[in-house]
């Protein structure tokens, strides 16, 4: 009998599970920029494995490496690294934990991908063995305050919208094919400056650093681990933190707290809140900022339309979303820079 490589339990179901666990889980990502030669035997490898340590979360595969974000039950963490050791693929690589708990992910998901990034460049625009120079906090801290220095958040609009760098350069586009040739257009007549790179953990910094070089870029580096290592590095080592707000992360938790600053606002509102919610229609589920008092108006949900729609019968809202028109295709609230 062939070994199911796949869940195909409901989301009632596995919700349902995760509540009634009895022991607490580690969230924690790790990636590596490594040829692969056979993805699809790495991916049914790694399925198996951490479907074997009850292991929560997803996880990319393709020829240019893995890149992971994962739910570990505590009991099963030290199995979980040294079982890591022994994949070829993950020898050496830094596993970061979270910077704050919460439920995280409630299934297993490892997907084949074209790329683990996914800027879709060409090959001949960038080469892996030619990466920027990694940053420590003490020494991004520093480089920061230098002159002629750019400092470019290689995230997506909504990410830095609730925390980011100070002084932060951010690209206003809305696609991450759109994001390195906006940033390299940024950089125009900057080629001999300083510049440093920042994202959630280090994986979409590691491709755009060798972009920029390949095009001309001279003096390129980023920070080490990402923010998440940065937030570890700065707490243990009592540093200033030049990063304000939320580090917004892709799981249930949404965000986790790095300083106290509030830098966003309701976007119902107006009123100052750093708080992602996935619209309540089902017709809907745009990521958007809502307040506590906008989430109470709203039921949780980006409208009064969607609100309106939300509270019809299961069965009547199930008939009109058979109407295209009834489903809202934007999967972010868009930003009024943009």
């Amino acid at each position: 009998m062939v070994k199911k490589l796949y869940n195909k339990k409901s989301k009632e179901e596995l919700v349902n599970n995760l509540n009634y666990e009895s022991f607490k889980r580690i969230t924690c990502s790790f990636y590596n920029y490594t040829p692969i030669e056979n993805p699809e035997v790495l991916r049914d490898n790694i399925y198996s494995y951490f479907e074997s340590l009850n292991i929560f979360g997803r996880v990319y595969i393709a020829s240019e490496g893995i890149n992971a974000q994962i739910s570990v039950p505590d009991y099963k963490w030290k199995e979980f690294k040294e079982g890591v050791k022994g994949l070829k693929s993950l020898i050496n690589v830094p596993i970061k934990k979270a910077v704050s708990d919460g439920i995280s992910f409630y299934k297993l998901v490892v997907k084949i991908k074209k790329e683990i990034v996914a800027y879709g460049l060409s090959d001949n625009t960038y080469d892996m063995n030619k990466v920027g120079q990694y940053l420590k906090p003490e020494e991004f801290n520093k480089a920061i305050e230098q002159g002629d220095t750019a400092v470019i958040d290689m995230r997506n609009f909504y990410e830095n919208e609730v925390g980011r760098f100070k002084n932060a350069e951010i690209p206003l586009v809305e696609k991450s094919k759109e994001l390195l040739p906006e940033v390299r257009r940024m950089l125009n007549g900057r080629e001999d400056h300083q510049v440093l790179l920042y994202c959630t953990g280090g994986i979409r910094c590691e491709k755009a650093s060798a972009f920029l070089i390949n095009s001309g870029i001279s003096n390129v580096k980023q920070l080490q681990g990402g923010i998440i290592q940065y937030a570890h590095d700065i707490r243990r080592k009592d540093i200033e933190s030049k990063f304000i707000g939320k580090n917004f992360v892709f799981d249930a938790r949404l965000g986790e707290r790095i300083t106290d600053d509030v830098i966003a606002n309701c976007h119902i509102c107006g009123s100052p809140s750093d708080a992602h919610r996935d619209c309540n229609n089902d017709a809907c589920h745009i990521l958007f900022i809502q307040c506590n008092q906008c989430e109470k108006k709203f039921d949780g949900c980006c409208s009064t339309k969607c609100k309106e729609f939300a509270s019809l019968p299961i069965s009547k809202q199930k008939e009109l979303r058979k109407d295209p028109k009834r489903i809202i295709k934007r999967r972010y609230f868009r930003s009024p820079k943009i």
